[in-house]
């Protein structure tokens, strides 16, 4: 995170470089603010205590009544049993029937040596498996603080990216706080499931890849100009090989790839994304075959820096599996008739068990259509039409402290509407901007955007829900936030232009505030009138 004299940040200082000489600001407002940050250490202080800040109230709005409910919710009933039993046998293993009722009241040893058909890769699970080790199985809380904890880091990371992205410290402070307060991002923090923790390292993944930008761009000069002074033409350009930060990347990707798959596609997506950087920066750089030096020189070096170290680590998060003898597939190969014959005989059987259940778990993803209450197709994501409840009890007055007639405890994942919303619609409008001004920053929000949506429409028919948008919700707060930044102008802009920015901003934030506070008893558990309950439908599909 960098420091310092960002005068150009009135109540945010839009997307303007900080450090830039003094010129008359626009309102009585930018001078206040400069009067504010007028040494090096009110400067030091805001660029560091805004993220802090945000960080801070992530943390309070995720750990506060973390073990509340005491029921495993939604596919915490998968999860966390799974992380208990990789903690003990190293693999996931078979559950007695009704394991549920018992696991809840705390007889958490019931589980059994048989392996279990598991179709997601086990890194989730470990990291759930850390607060169980921490707190026990028998208390909520040990459930769930893995993904607490990560869902605070992703707060904190989206503040560091935005700060790189807008170097703006208050945009940044806007951009980690309206996802510190969002439901979608607050659920996905206090439930255990996976999603929100392969939100994390792929966000982590995206860090790597704007570091690698600028990494890249002075390896590119320095060889062009050595390249210049040798008196040699330019062609195709080089090879860049000492690329750390997509070795990064890689790992980053590899370890989302190692939560769910679909970590795969920001691999995939991002390298293509790195690819087209490099042909853009060659070309400015006046080589001759940018486009050619590219697709043969770099790509086959960016594949290589990518891929296998996210393959590696993929592997090595199912080290369990592979070192013990229980987990589900393990002795596939030694069975009669199954190893495989001809040119593939030579290949371990561990590896060959290890494929087979690869595939397996693909055909089970790309065939499961069971229908589900709250099932979303993804067409309606982006609207959030069908969002995901995952918890609900309701009683009667006088039952659990109950004061009115009928009361509900309930856990939903309704994003804030007004911020998800705002965010959509500031997606679309950077889709534009993009063709209209190719700014790098918008291409590489929009890529992190489609990498976590667009392949979902090719499975329009599966059974998929409405929590998944975690991943790339990151991008679409990103995405929002640049264009606040527009709104708000320069300090530089007539009175009237920045004062409108300002005021606008301010209500706009006053609003998604108040709706957080209005949801935040829907996406905790808290126990309210059912009346209040109802009052959160704002749509019909979200009963």
């Amino acid at each position: 995170m960098t420091g310092g004299r960002e005068f150009d940040e009135v109540v945010a200082g839009g997307l303007h470089p900080a450090g830039t000489a003094a010129e008359p600001r626009g309102s009585r407002l930018d001078a206040w603010w400069g009067r504010m940050l007028s040494s090096p250490g009110r400067q030091r202080a805001w660029a560091w205590g805004g993220p802090i800040a945000v960080t801070v109230l992530a943390a309070v709005l995720r750990l506060w009544n973390l073990g509340n409910p005491h029921f495993l919710v939604f596919d915490e009933t998968y999860y966390v049993k799974d992380a208990w039993t990789l903690l003990h046998l190293g693999y996931e293993s078979q559950w007695p029937a009704e394991a549920n009722a018992s696991f809840n009241t705390g007889s958490v040893d019931g589980y059994l040596d048989t392996g279990s058909y598991v179709v997601h890769p086990p890194l989730g699970k470990w990291i759930i498996a850390i607060g169980l080790a921490i707190f026990g199985a028998q208390d909520a809380v040990g459930w769930r603080i893995g993904t607490a904890v990560v869902g605070i880091l992703l707060v904190a990371l989206v503040t560091i990216i935005a700060k790189g992205l807008f170097h703006s410290t208050l945009l940044a402070t806007i951009a980690g706080g309206l996802l510190a307060i969002d439901g979608n991002a607050i659920v996905m923090s206090r439930v255990a499931l996976l999603d929100g923790i392969l939100a994390f390292f792929v966000l982590l993944g995206f860090g790597a890849i704007l570091l690698d930008r600028g990494h890249s761009r002075r390896r590119l000069d320095r060889w062009l100009r050595r390249r210049a002074d040798a008196g040699r033409t330019i062609d195709w350009g080089p090879a860049l090989w000492w690329r750390p930060w997509l070795l990064a990347a890689g790992l980053a990707f590899g370890l989302a790839s190692a939560v769910k798959w679909n970590g795969l596609y920001y691999l995939a997506g991002f390298a293509l994304y790195t690819l087209v950087v490099d042909a853009v920066a060659r070309r400015r750089a006046g080589v001759t075959f940018f486009g050619s030096g590219t697709a043969f020189k770099q790509a086959p070096a960016t594949f290589l820096l990518m891929v296998p170290i996210a393959l590696a680590t993929y592997l090595v998060t199912w080290t369990g599996w592979f070192s013990t003898d229980g987990g589900y597939y393990r002795h596939w190969a030694e069975q009669a008739g199954n190893a495989w014959q001809g040119l593939l005989a030579w290949v371990p059987l561990d590896l060959q068990s290890f494929w087979h259940y690869q595939a397996s778990a693909y055909a089970y993803h790309i065939g499961e259509h069971q229908p589900h209450g709250y099932q979303a197709n993804p067409l309606t994501w982006l609207l959030m039409v069908r969002p995901t409840a995952m918890y609900y009890l309701g009683t009667d007055r006088g039952e659990l402290g109950c004061e009115f007639t009928r009361c509900g405890e309930s856990i939903t994942g309704i994003a804030n509407p007004f911020i998800w919303w705002a965010a959509v619609a500031a997606a679309c409008y950077l889709v534009y901007r993009l063709v209209r001004y190719r700014e790098w920053q918008v291409g590489a929000i929009l890529m992190g955007l489609a990498a976590g949506y667009l392949p979902w429409l090719l499975y329009l028919n599966r059974t998929v829900f409405q929590f998944y948008t975690i991943v790339f919700e990151p991008f679409l707060i990103l995405a929002l936030v640049f264009t606040m930044g527009l709104l708000l102008g320069k300090r530089t802009d007539e009175t009237w232009r920045r004062l409108g920015g300002i005021r606008l901003l301010a209500v706009v934030l006053a609003a998604m505030v108040l709706a957080s506070a209005f949801f935040f008893p829907l996406w905790t558990g808290m126990q309210v009138p059912l009346e209040f309950i109802q009052s959160h439908y704002w749509l019909p599909t979200w009963r």
